[in-house]
């Protein structure tokens, strides 16, 4: 016991003493037995991969009920910077979703935000949610707050009193620490537009990386059941070797029964299509586009008409050249009869 007291004596050794009992009691006490922390109001990007699969599906078919745009972009971007990947992810596998469902979503997600009409008066931001803080949690942080600078007042008493000679410790000053501002959603490059009300069907083909089997095909009928064609969207060149297949370039195709040819065009990265070499041996396949947001490829047959368009694109990165192969590529199919 007169050991103890002997160590407790010294100022360093009762300083450091103080704050362990101090972070003990603070810390086990108070915030696992007394007024433990309960986590609350996490956002939809802090699920794992299968829950943010299963939030982007019930945010379509909500949309679906609701035909809220703005709902519907506002619950799109509460996935982060992982609500591409997994609208895509549910594009390629829509189980009860339908397609004109998942295109009117994606349409809506993908929209410009609105920009006000008045004069100097700036875009509408988005409602910051309150703090709902738990009043436990809030007196749990003060008493260990407290606790902690207690003992460390403690120590440094102790500590001045045990340097009697020594010059008075200048005080330190204060460090404002710049917070970190929050990232900023990227703009969005891909505006919905509506199809043609005329329209005979319509699909929607996704691609991700790692999919090295993909090839979409879709039967075209009239609207009384007559088979009419087929379409689709299928892989035309790689680029590398290994797994995954890394795509440069696709087909896509209308096959017309009234017709004797299948048309062909081949939708070409940019690495791809500025390779002379490359762009020449593909176009024995079928007609070279470049592939950019947001365009339209026309395909015509005898009685057939496809138009497709490139909802969504993403080159890959890696040891290859730049925008040489695709990580995400989404082709919205419109076909309609020819007058």
């Amino acid at each position: 016991m007169d050991a103890i007291k002997q160590q407790l004596s010294k100022p360093i050794v009762a300083g450091i003493v103080g704050l362990a009992i101090g972070i003990i009691f603070g810390l086990v006490v108070l915030g696992w037995w007394l007024f433990p922390v309960q986590w609350e109001d996490a956002t939809p990007a802090q699920l794992n991969h299968d829950w943010k699969v299963e939030y982007m599906r019930m945010a379509v078919e909500a949309f679906g009920y609701t035909q809220d745009a703005t709902t519907a972009q506002l619950r799109y971007q509460a996935l982060g910077e992982d609500a591409k990947a997994i609208l895509t992810e549910v594009v390629s596998d829509p189980g009860n979703l339908t397609t004109d469902l998942l295109l009117a979503f994606t349409g809506a997600a993908l929209a410009e935000e609105p920009v006000s009409t008045e004069a100097g008066t700036p875009a509408a931001t988005a409602p910051v949610e309150e703090a709902t803080g738990d009043g436990m949690r809030t007196f749990l942080i003060i008493v260990c707050v407290i606790g902690l600078l207690a003992a460390a007042a403690l120590f440094v008493f102790l500590y001045l009193r045990s340097r009697r000679s020594a010059l008075p410790v200048a005080e330190s000053g204060e460090v404002e620490v710049e917070q970190p501002m929050p990232e900023q959603m990227a703009g969005v490059e891909y505006p919905y537009q509506a199809a043609s009300s005329s329209a005979l069907a319509r699909f929607m083909a996704a691609y991700t990386l790692g999919n090295d089997a993909f090839d979409d095909s879709f039967s075209i009928e009239s609207h009384n059941g007559e088979f009419l064609g087929e379409c689709g969207v299928g892989i035309s060149e790689t680029i590398g070797v290994g797994d995954p297949k890394r795509i440069t370039a696709f087909e896509v195709w209308l096959f017309d029964k009234n017709d004797i040819q299948t048309v062909t065009k081949v939708l070409m990265s940019s690495n791809a299509y500025n390779d002379g070499n490359t762009r020449q041996r593909l176009a024995s396949r079928g007609e070279p586009v470049l592939v950019e947001p947001g365009i339209n490829v026309e395909l015509e047959t005898q009685t057939l008409r496809l138009i497709a368009r490139v909802v969504d694109m993403a080159y890959g990165d890696g040891a290859f050249p730049s925008e040489s192969f695709f990580s995400r590529f989404v082709l919205d199919l419109s076909v309609s009869q020819k007058a």
